[in-house]
C-alpha cells in the first residue's frame, strides 16, 4: 500500500467511513503563503482506532483543527459520516461538530466549581436536553468510564486520571461518531497514562471510532493504525519503539 507525498493509504473494511479526506489541504495566505497541510487522502472506518504522531510544528494541530471542523481547508473534500463539511456554512459546521465529534484535550477544561456530574451535564445544555435526561445520561457515561462513585466530586478532589475520565465522559455524552483526542495523556504520569489508554481500548472494543494525536510512540502503539505527519505531509507509517521528538 505505497503512498506518495501527502497520500495516505485507505484502511481495509466496509463502506461506513467516518472520515473521508480527498486531496484535503490547508494553505495560509501570504505573503508568502504557508502550506500547513499538504493535500492528502485518508479513510477512517467506523470502529477504527487511528493514532497520528509527529514532532512539534509538524502540522498535528492544523490537522486536528481541520478534522474537528475548527478550521476550514483550502482545497479538497472532507466527508464526516458521509456529510460534506468543506463547503458547509459556519453554522452547519458548528452543528456537525457538536453532534458528530467528541473532543478530549491534554488540558481537561473542567469547570472547577462544578462536580463531575455537572461538568458532564453541561455538555448537553446546548443540545436542549431536558434536565432529567441530562442527569440520567451523565450518570450513565460516568459509570461507563469507571467514575460513578466520584460523580459528586469537584475537579480539585479528583486525581489527574479521574479528571481526564470526566473529560472523556463529557466527550461521550452526546454519542458522537468520532472521539478526537489531542495529547490526552500529556499531563499524566505513566501509570495514569496506562489507565487512560486502557479506557480508550475498551471504548474501541465497544465500537467507538477513535483518533488520537500524540508525540509519544507508546501512546501511538495502542492504535490499530498509525500515521505520521511531518512538515505538513501525512503518511501511513509502521509503529516504532522510539518516541517522536517533541
Amino acid at each position: 500500500m505505497g503512498t506518495g507525498k501527502g497520500q495516505v493509504s485507505t484502511s481495509p473494511g466496509g463502506h461506513a467511513a467516518v472520515i473521508s479526506l480527498e486531496g484535503l489541504g490547508l494553505t495560509y495566505p501570504g505573503p508568502p503563503p504557508v502550506t500547513a497541510l499538504h493535500p492528502c487522502d485518508l479513510r477512517v472506518e467506523k470502529g477504527d482506532f487511528v493514532t497520528i504522531v509527529g514532532p512539534s510544528g509538524s502540522g498535528k494541530s492544523t490537522l486536528l483543527n481541520v478534522l474537528g471542523l475548527l478550521d476550514t481547508p483550502t482545497c479538497g473534500a472532507y466527508l464526516l459520516n458521509g456529510l460534506d463539511t468543506a463547503t458547509a456554512s459556519d453554522g452547519r459546521r458548528a452543528a456537525l461538530r457538536g453532534r458528530e465529534i467528541g473532543f478530549v484535550f491534554q488540558a481537561f477544561h473542567l469547570l472547577p466549581h462544578r462536580t463531575a456530574q455537572e461538568n458532564v451535564e453541561l455538555a448537553m445544555v446546548y443540545r436542549r436536553t431536558p434536565r432529567r435526561d441530562r442527569r440520567t445520561r451523565a450518570a450513565e457515561v460516568l459509570a461507563r468510564v469507571g467514575l460513578a462513585h466520584r460523580a459528586h466530586a469537584v475537579p480539585t478532589q479528583l486525581s489527574g486520571g479521574e479528571r481526564q475520565r470526566v473529560a472523556v465522559a463529557r466527550a461521550l455524552v452526546g454519542e458522537p461518531a468520532l472521539l478526537l483526542c489531542d495529547e490526552p495523556t500529556g499531563n499524566l504520569d505513566s501509570e495514569t497514562t496506562a489507565s487512560i489508554l486502557d479506557l480508550l481500548d475498551r471504548l474501541h472494543g465497544d465500537g467507538m471510532t477513535i483518533l488520537v494525536i500524540t508525540h509519544d510512540a507508546g501512546v501511538a502503539a495502542r492504535g490499530r493504525r498509525t500515521l505520521t505527519i511531518r512538515d505538513g505531509v501525512l503518511s501511513e507509517t509502521t509503529k516504532t519503539a522510539a518516541t517522536v521528538p517533541c
